[in-house]
């Protein structure tokens, strides 16, 4: 049951014909010019959140933004669900982070929310980097 409940939430209004690393090229690209154009590191994270869908809905891209997920727990729904920051083009998991300190437990969340959702790439963006190329790490669920 919970998985149709997810196939629906993720399932995109128009078809895909991009492939998750072309999709991945597309969002690198956007997030280094949000990086750019805000000067880099010292906003929230809402607002490079809010940039970056900008620029992926500009460059034609399908943005979902602070999804909310289900969790499946013994037959049940758990009441709380988890919240995905964006979806791109119904297949790249992308959570926005602007921290100075990074942590490995962001790609173990993001690879959470890829096996939930069936989807099988994340992308973690830091923009609390000095360069956002150095904050932005791949997580793949069987790619």
């Amino acid at each position: 049951m919970t998985q149709g409940i997810i196939n629906k939430i993720f399932a995109p209004s128009r078809p895909c014909v991009n492939s998750e690393n072309e999709i991945s090229r597309e969002i690198v690209r956007c997030a280094i010019e949000v990086h750019r154009t805000l000067g880099g590191p010292g906003l929230l994270e809402s607002v490079y959140e809010e940039a970056l869908a900008w620029e992926l809905n500009h460059a034609g891209l399908q943005i979902q933004r602070q999804v909310s997920l289900p969790i499946p727990y013994k037959g049940q729904t758990l009441s709380t669900p988890l919240r995905i920051d964006l979806i791109v083009d119904g297949k790249v998991i992308v959570e926005c982070k602007a921290t100075s300190q990074y942590n490995q437990i962001f790609e173990t969340q993001t690879l959470t929310y890829l096996r939930l959702t069936g989807l099988k790439l994340g992308l973690v963006v830091n923009f609390g980097e000095r360069m956002v190329k150095n904050g932005i790490h791949r997580v793949v669920n069987d790619l």
